[in-house]
């Protein structure tokens, strides 16, 4: 991914996205033109980065009011439990590539007042039933851990004027039972909903050629 100068930008002297491929080019067509998109692939690809930026652009520019960024409590290692504080503060470890995402452009002191005044918010699927959101900028992040009952919780809290990335990578499930982003994949594309999926392959990885070959390592082995 790379930046380059924008006079709409120029507030802040923020560069604007430019896409490095066209599966990252049309990612963001997608962001701007849809109000929920399902964005699949490895790592490295700038799925995760992509989002963040852009919401954090939309909330510097105030075409948002809110960013909420959630994950399901289902990791490679330790649980929550192992870390101390609030629920929101065991969540932080594993938000921190977002959390550095939307620093990056709109400053770190900005980013602690929003979260403050509660226009940044971390909501993990625990706390998430009976909520709703509105006017904001949601991502859900390593989708592919969601149960389908939790993707339906997730996608029920939805209100009016959102944008809602839903970013996984089902090859790196960590699931027992059937994955919640399979479930939405499949009723997008079984009931043709308006919800555009992109898909993100190894040839896309820009985070490095390191990363590239060991996801292709992996995929051979069918890990």
């Amino acid at each position: 991914m790379e930046l380059h100068g924008s006079k709409f930008d120029a507030e802040r002297s923020v560069p604007s996205i430019k896409p490095l491929n066209a599966t990252q080019a049309t990612y963001l067509d997608a962001l701007k033109t849809s109000p929920q998109v399902v964005v699949l692939g490895p790592a490295g690809t700038g799925k995760t980065w992509i989002a963040a930026t852009l919401a954090a652009d939309l909330f510097r520019q105030r075409r948002i009011s809110k960013i909420i960024l959630t994950r399901p409590n289902v990791s490679s290692g330790r649980s929550l439990g192992f870390f101390p504080g609030s629920l929101e503060e065991k969540f932080a470890p594993w938000a921190a590539p977002v959390i550095e995402a939307i620093k990056d452009r709109i400053g770190s002191a900005a980013y602690e007042i929003a979260v403050k005044n509660g226009d940044i918010e971390m909501v993990p699927f625990e706390v998430m039933r009976g909520r709703s959101w509105k006017d904001a900028f949601i991502l859900l992040d390593e989708a592919q851990n969601a149960t389908p009952a939790e993707m339906k919780t997730f996608l029920t809290r939805i209100g009016e004027d959102c944008t809602v990335v839903i970013n996984g990578d089902v090859s790196q499930c960590d699931l027992r039972e059937t994955s919640g982003l399979r479930t939405v994949i499949h009723l997008i594309k079984s009931k043709l909903l308006p919800v555009p999926i992109i898909e993100f392959t190894r040839d896309d990885i820009v985070r490095s050629g390191i990363c590239a070959m060991w996801v292709q390592a992996f995929e051979e082995i069918h890990c």
